[in-house]
């Protein structure tokens, strides 16, 4: 199993994989998939891809949870806990079924209120669908079912191939990047239609540039972030 970490440097991406899983720098090794060096408006950055070595799976062996350091979340038990995850998890993969795909679920952290699913598909691209729509409406469709099971305070992730985590990302970089082309032309930008979650991304990300202001266009779930300057011409 592979995993992905960012930060400033790449000394701070691998004390944050190492935290993260709870290794020792010589249990794992490292690729460099991306850098971006620091300007005026984008942060600078290193990705990196985590291959965990063998000495791992003795380390966790007979742990049936292995506490996040960084996010409190507890992983390494992807099999249902209760009668609620299990019902929860069978809701989906007949889900998924049903449209005529083969998935293999698992949970991938708990949390309090929060529940992480990751799905397995050799047709993930389509699960996700254009801008994540179909993810986020087969998440929508648990989250109901999990509320008629009686845990409408419990929030449910649905994930596959990492595309959250990727979608993040890459929002990230497009705010930095408007933000870059507002600044330039003193022209505001009007952004794809995204949802809440995305939005929020969008707005804290630039909410401390100055000159540049943020706001969301449009009715109901999908709306705009519209990239404005407000400084002085």
């Amino acid at each position: 199993m592979t995993y992905e970490y960012e930060g400033k440097t790449e000394k701070e991406a691998i004390e944050k994989a190492a935290a993260e899983l709870g290794l020792d720098r010589d249990q794992f090794d490292i690729e460099i998939l991306e850098t971006q060096k620091n300007s005026l408006f984008k942060k600078g950055y290193v990705k990196i891809r985590v291959h965990p070595v063998d000495a791992f799976d003795a380390a966790t062996e007979g742990n049936d949870n292995i506490m996040s350091a960084s996010t409190g979340r507890v992983v390494a038990d992807p099999l249902p806990q209760d009668e609620f995850e299990k019902k929860l998890v069978e809701f989906i993969n007949t889900m998924i079924e049903k449209m005529g795909y083969e998935v293999k679920t698992e949970i991938v952290f708990r949390e309090p209120q929060k529940i992480g699913i990751k799905m397995d598909s050799q047709n993930s691209s389509i699960l996700i669908g254009r801008k994540g729509k179909n993810l986020d409406a087969l998440q929508l469709l648990a989250n109901i079912y999990a509320g008629r099971l009686g845990h409408e305070d419990v929030r449910i992730i649905l994930d596959t191939e990492n595309y959250r985590i990727r979608r993040e990302e890459s929002l990230v970089r497009l705010a930095y990047t408007t933000a870059d082309k507002v600044h330039q032309t003193h022209n505001s930008i009007l952004l794809e239609p995204m949802n809440p979650f995305e939005r929020r991304l969008i707005h804290t990300t630039l909410n401390d540039i100055p000159d540049i202001d943020t706001k969301s266009e449009g009715d109901g779930l999908y709306k705009q972030v519209r990239v404005s300057w407000k400084g002085v011409r």
